[in-house]
């Protein structure tokens, strides 16, 4: 059996700055990972990213390749997009694609590949009303979006931990997408 490839895509959220602890779940949980990041989050892991691409055995990704340029990753078998900042949920249902993360998770809803999405976004932002557009707007065009009850569970502006980000649930929920494939 062929050892299933997930797309770990996180964005400028803080709980990114646990990515190592999440590539080493799920590599313990069987998966070949390779991570993407957006802009930002990159240049907030910047002294990072060699340890990162040793860890996953893969580049790190934070910009679009060339269209000359090969893909140096295996092909996905899941996509998740954790966590995903107000301004990506938007940006990917209104079909924004600036930066890499986006590009291939918009690109992915056409190509059939599972996606599983977990916002981080605070209530305050939350209530403005694009957001919950667009989190139907991603749930109709057959991505997971682990929001609310079971998933994320936004917090007051300035008040959410890390810690506290429920990465296991986003971690089964991949594992459960590869499933039903």
């Amino acid at each position: 059996m062929t050892t299933p490839v997930l797309y770990l895509l996180g964005t400028a959220a803080p709980p990114v700055m646990r990515i190592a602890e999440v590539i080493q779940s799920a590599h313990s949980d069987g998966w070949d990972v390779c991570l993407g990041l957006t802009p930002t989050a990159a240049c907030w892991l910047e002294e990072d990213l060699a340890e990162l691409e040793s860890l996953t055995g893969h580049p790190v990704r934070s910009q679009h390749r060339r269209p000359t340029e090969p893909d140096v990753w295996p092909a996905a078998d899941v996509a998740l997009v954790a966590p995903a900042t107000f301004n990506t949920i938007n940006h990917w249902a209104l079909g924004l694609t600036s930066h890499f993360v986006v590009g291939f998770a918009a690109e992915a809803i056409g190509k059939g590949i599972p996606l599983v999405a977990m916002p981080c976004v605070n209530q305050a932002l939350v209530r403005h009303p694009q957001f919950e557009q667009s989190v139907l707007t991603l749930q109709r065009a057959g991505v997971t979006v682990l929001y609310g009850e079971g998933g994320f569970m936004p917090n007051p502006p300035g008040s959410g931990s890390p810690a506290g980000y429920p990465w296991d649930i986003a971690l089964s929920e991949a594992r459960r997408a590869l499933k039903t494939a």
